[in-house]
């Protein structure tokens, strides 16, 4: 019973396989293997499930059940096969070759045998070759670095050579094999910088996605060493140590996504303890002053992008705990640095923003009340524990601590502001005659009043305080900053015209000094950020950003600080633009709250008439006059935490608006816009992400994707594209996405295979369903370039669905360019294959009338291809081309045939001449001499 049995699993599992379910007849095959020990059977089943291990990608599993196969019976060709197809697979040529030699000796004429035979011979070759330079290569450039007589040229490129060769699996692998970790060490034992360098990104390139290599590395070099290498003075240095690590982080953590296999993923058990002691030193180099400002930057900008979870969904969020315990008081510690004090660590323009930001990602990333409560009483103990009357400076510590905290989670800066003795401690600075004590307590107030409801206690003494200080000081850096703080005040309304803090003029004035002291050149860098943080909030209003467009050195200014190193300035920039193109969210008014409020008193929102359609696309061409696009394309490639996905959102929104005349999508397209908007898609917040992919669309829908998106970009755009085809998406956003994709759909196959591998055909089906005309229309249109991808094809030949019922029903549509659209498919469809022409004639009682009626339509495009499918079905079968002679299409054809061509009938006719003679071939009809 037993073997019966196993015979019906075996056949069950044949028809599983027929069907494609390959994880079925795996099984099928698999339960019959428990009840045989039928030697021809088992040999069989094992060769059977071989073949589903190919079709699954198990290539393991395919060539051991191949093996056991070929174990019962050694000529089993179709096992043999099996197993060499597995092999190649694996990357095994040489074994390969072995099994599809022993089949071309069974069957030598088999083309396919010696076909596989020809192209494994020219692998092996090839890799023999490659493997033999490569091991003399390697030797060869290990000689010339370490050889201190080697010319300075000859050294440049062996370096060079070495870091390309690292980053190549099989290159990195024989630098491993040849003993190139201890020579990559006395590389860095030479402390010549460019050697040193070389040295780095080898190393880096070889812990890419290799978990092993990357342990074996890290223990290797030491973590103490890397880190003291990231700690020089030298940006290029420590930028390259930084990647090391961060590729050491990834291959560790598994965030390099790649998929380990056998021996490779058996080596290493657990990573946490090594992952433990990075974070460990990392936030040792926060507060060590042999570190630099570029190392200490890079130190935050690994613990920034390694230590919060990525996805909230993750419950795990022990890294940050770790954080906190051991490391919130040295990251506190950087915050609350005073650069002008002789005790101050050393630091870039970056190193304290990078700071905050880490404070509000911990802080973002804890999963309870009592994780925020342990977080804010470690930093309540690290500022009352600054407070000192006998110290200024240290109070002065404590205030900047505030300070940065209030850049990063505003809700716990706004309880440290509630201490006793901070707001205390602030005035009393600011009424200091110590430049240093101004500024520190100007930046604080500054940072204080974020928000309208919260800024009640500082507009009621912090204006006062602040206009004092900018009358009495002769300091450019208090005054632009008490200024700012002004600016912030003053801005307290928002866009509300109603609702100004200072009299008429005042924030325009305010403005205008902003911008002078940004085209001052003579002015430090950091001072004219500031500049830049006064127009973010005074830009609100519409006088003063349509004053600030037109101020064309101003804008230049403020982009060409954009591109610099200072990268706290981005947030500020981001804000000034989404000011200027009002691409901030508005509040819908409806006209019956209006009333209602006015009625009960209530104050209602007014618009400033400069915020119209009109003065918005004037200025969005002034900015696109100014260079906004290549600033954008600067700000986007921003290496650090400090771009935040708070404002990659923004700079979408400037995106978006930027796009919104089709008449400028060329100017974006040809100074770099659309490459800058591919990762502000695919990163960053949910609205950012949206507003990114809709511009990405904007300019898809109307451009030439081969000059858009050069290269390889054209294909990441697709998924942000596909990503809009949803309900919860409006109306334009769908139409333009799926323009976008009709346009992409048209350029190459690859194209389309990547659209249906985003499955986004579902999508664009549900769209062809759409009551709105043009989505309809658009959905139609994408489906139609579509349809001539093979897979597709798949789709409408299959049976139990409704697609090619639905193109012939919109063949039929008033519509002219859906009908167009949908008899391009149904046209491509027919053509391809004979199945689907049967298939149109069952799917709907209405497909004769639809025919004739596109044989017989105004729009000669649409006639066109109605009479192609019209051929398309003469030619699909006899039985069919008879039904439709004797249909009244026979005279619709003789009609249209017998027209005299000219420049524009020509197509029409001919093809309706070409049904006819289809039909003559028949015997159907005969020619009247």
């Amino acid at each position: 019973m037993a073997e019966v049995e196993a015979v019906q699993l075996k056949e069950e599992g044949n028809r599983h396989f027929q069907l494609q379910d390959y994880k079925a007849a795996t099984k099928s095959y698999s339960q019959a293997l428990k009840l045989t020990k039928d030697k021809a059977l088992l040999a069989t089943l094992y060769r059977n499930r071989a073949a589903c291990g190919l079709k699954t990608e198990s290539y393991v599993q395919a060539a051991s059940d191949a093996s056991r196969a070929i174990d019962i019976n050694s000529s089993d060709i179709k096992a043999l096969y099996r197993r060499c197809q597995a092999l190649e697979h694996l990357g095994k040529l040489d074994q390969a070759f072995k099994d599809v030699q022993r089949c071309a000796t069974l069957e030598p004429r088999n083309q396919n045998f010696q076909e596989t035979l020809r192209r494994l011979n020219t692998s092996i070759q090839e890799k023999l070759r490659v493997q033999f330079s490569t091991d003399l290569r390697v030797q060869k450039m290990f000689e010339i670095l370490l050889d201190e007589n080697s010319e300075a040229d000859k050294r440049e490129k062996a370096a060079n050579n070495l870091i390309v060769l690292g980053r190549e699996e099989a290159g990195a692998e024989k630098i491993f094999q040849n003993n190139g970790v201890a020579l990559l060490l006395q590389l860095l034992d030479t402390k010549k910088p460019e050697l040193v360098l070389a040295a780095v990104r080898t190393l880096s390139g070889m812990c890419s996605s290799h978990r092993a290599r990357a342990t074996v590395i890290l223990h290797a070099v030491r973590i103490d060493r890397i880190c003291s290498l990231m700690a020089v003075e030298n940006e290029e240095m420590s930028l390259a140590v930084c990647n090391l690590l961060q590729a050491i982080i990834d291959s560790l953590s598994g965030e390099d996504k790649r998929e380990h296999r056998g021996k490779e993923e058996a080596l290493v058990l657990d990573t946490k303890k090594d992952l433990k002691q990075i974070t460990s030193h990392l936030l040792d180099m926060l507060v060590s002053k042999k570190v630099s400002g570029q190392g200490r930057d890079q130190a935050l900008n690994l613990l920034n992008k390694n230590v919060p979870r990525k996805d909230l969904a993750i419950h795990d969020n022990s890294r940050t705990i770790y954080v906190v315990d051991n490391g919130l008081r040295k990251i506190l510690k950087v915050v609350g640095q005073v650069p002008d004090l002789p005790s101050c660590l050393p630091l870039t323009d970056n190193t304290r923003m990078l700071a905050s930001i880490l404070i509000n990602k911990l802080y973002d990333d804890l999963r309870c009340d009592p994780e925020r409560d342990h977080f804010r009483k470690i930093c309540e103990e690290y500022i009352t524990g600054k407070f000192d009357p006998q110290d200024m400076d240290k109070n002065l510590n404590a205030i900047q601590t505030v300070s940065g905290i209030l850049q990063g989670p505003f809700d716990l800066g706004n309880q440290l502001l509630g201490l006793k003795g901070v707001m205390e401690m602030m005035v009393a600075l600011c009424g200091s005659e110590r430049e240093t004590d101004q500024l520190v307590a100007v930046e604080a107030l500054i940072h204080a009043s974020t928000k309208l409801s919260r800024a009640t206690f500082i507009i009621t003494n912090g204006v006062s305080l602040l206009k004092q200080i900018y009358k009495t000081t002769k300091n450019e850096k208090i005054k632009i900053r008490t200024l700012v703080g002004l600016c912030k005040l003053g801005s307290a309304g928002g866009t509300d015209y109603g609702l100004r803090q200072f009299a008429e003029g005042s924030t325009e004035k305010l403005a205008k000094q902003c911008r002078k002291w940004l085209c001052n050149t003579s002015i430090d860098t950091r001072t004219r950020r500031w500049a830049v943080e006064g127009l973010a909030y005074l830009t609100l209003d519409a006088d003063v950003k349509d004053d600030f467009v037109q101020d064309i050195p101003a804008l230049q200014a403020m982009f060409e600080l954009a591109k610099t190193s200072d990268k706290t300035i981005l947030y500020s920039v981001a804000t000034t633009l989404v000011n200027c193109t009002n691409s901030y969210d508005v509040k819908e008014v409806i006209p019956e709250l209006v009333q209602l409020a006015k009625f009960s008193k209530q104050h209602v929102p007014e618009e400033h008439p400069k915020d119209k359609k009109d003065f918005i696309d004037m200025r969005v061409k002034r900015l696109l006059k100014a260079g906004v696009i290549s600033a954008l394309a600067c700000m986007v490639k921003a290496d650090s935490a400090i771009l935040t996905d708070q404002t990659k959102e923004l700079l979408a929104r400037v995106f978006l608006a930027l796009c919104d005349n089709p008449k400028d999508r060329g100017t974006i397209v040809a100074q770099g816009g659309g490459k800058a908007l591919i990762p502000l898609a695919l990163e960053g917040t949910d609205v950012g992400k949206v507003k990114a992919a809709h511009a990405l669309a904007k300019i898809a829908a109307v451009s030439n994707p081969d000059i858009a998106f050069p290269g390889e970009r054209v294909y990441e755009v697709v998924r942000p594209l596909v990503s809009l085809l949803d309900t919860q998406r409006d109306g334009l956003q769908n139409y333009e996405a799926l323009l976008g994709l009709t346009n992409l759909s048209g350029r190459s196959d690859k194209l389309r295979q990547k659209i249906f591998k985003e499955r986004a055909l579902p999508d664009i089906e549900n769209y062809m369903f759409e009551n709105h005309d043009q989505l309809r229309q658009a959905a139609t249109e994408c489906m139609c370039n579509m349809v001539l991808h093979k897979e597709v094809q798949e789709r409408f030949l299959a049976d139990g669905n409704d697609r090619l019922k639905l193109v012939v029903l919109l063949c039929g549509e008033d519509d002219d360019k859906v009908q167009n659209a949908a008899a391009g498919a149904l046209a491509m469809l027919t053509a391809a294959h004979k199945k689907l022409c049967l298939k149109m004639t069952q799917v709907t009682t209405q497909w004769l009338e639809i025919l004739q009626r596109l044989c017989l339509h105004d729009q000669l495009s649409v006639q066109h291809r109605g009479l192609v499918i019209a051929y398309n079905l003469l030619a699909a079968d006899a039985e069919l081309a008879k039904k439709l002679v004797e249909s009244e299409l026979l005279e619709i054809l003789t009609v249209v045939g017998k027209q005299e061509p000219d420049e524009k009938k020509a197509e029409v006719v001919q093809t309706a001449r070409e049904c006819l003679i289809k039909c003559m071939d028949y015997g159907f009809i005969k020619p009247v001499s």
